[in-house]
């Protein structure tokens, strides 16, 4: 996933919360001058591989095998804390630094790469954390155009962020343990959220030409929302 191809969501993303483009690029330039290059081939070889997707749904406690199973292991924010609580090696970890720093600033010390996301928000997140982080295994992200070291492979959530860089770096099959779109605990705002989630996994299904056990009986629903997002631009 290049920009230009992911800009229009982008924008749709922007004008459905009313979020601030501005307040992306000044977190992604904040994050630039921390920040050092990250080449994607030092994630490893998942060409092909079954990557799990897991993210951070209570049901991912029950659902560790699918996990377990997988070639490589992409963990969304406190999920990479569930998975090695429950001896699950974790090859990458995503994250806004909204819940669990410590994690990820732990796991880049030991050699496991995080994709750390910027955004308008978590600007003071980015200034502390980011210099604790170890730069060899610290790939920053954003949701605007990249700049220098800081890398945009396309998503939103930390989650559907996991499944666009495995398919970005050649993923094979992409199976999603710890993931509900319908948890009843989140507050408005995660569930809009989790909504925008659906519609950008459908996205990639259809890309992929793939179709995800997870969005079972949400497609044509997605559909929708993406087609009245994009237009014309929906089919490209």
């Amino acid at each position: 996933m290049n920009f230009d191809t992911f800009e229009p969501v982008y924008e749709a993303i922007l004008a459905d919360f009313g979020f601030d483009r501005t307040g992306d690029e000044r977190a992604r330039d904040v994050a630039a001058d921390l920040a050092t290059p990250f080449p994607l081939d030092r994630l490893g070889d998942w060409e092909g591989e079954t990557v799990a997707v897991a993210g951070a749904a209570p049901c991912l406690a029950d659902e560790v095998a699918l996990a377990r199973d997988a070639d490589v292991v992409v963990a969304a924010s406190t999920a990479a804390d569930v998975l090695v609580d429950r001896g699950v090696a974790v090859d990458c970890m995503v994250t806004d630094l909204d819940k669990n720093p410590e994690t990820a600033a732990e796991l880049t010390r030991e050699g496991v790469p995080v994709a750390a996301h910027v955004h308008g928000d978590n600007i003071p997140a980015v200034r502390q954390w980011l210099p604790r982080f170890a730069d060899e295994w610290t790939l920053a992200t954003t949701q605007a155009a990249p700049v220098g070291p800081v890398q945009n492979t396309g998503g939103f959530t930390d989650g559907d962020r996991a499944a666009f860089l495995a398919d970005h770096v050649g993923a094979g099959e992409l199976v999603f343990p710890g993931w509900n779109f319908d948890d009843p605990d989140v507050d408005p705002m995660k569930a809009r959220k989790l909504d925008w989630a659906a519609r950008l996994l459908r996205w990639l299904e259809r890309r992929r030409g793939e179709e995800f056990d997870i969005l079972d009986g949400r497609r044509e629903a997605a559909d929708a929302a993406l087609r009245e997002a994009l237009g014309d631009r929906f089919d490209d």
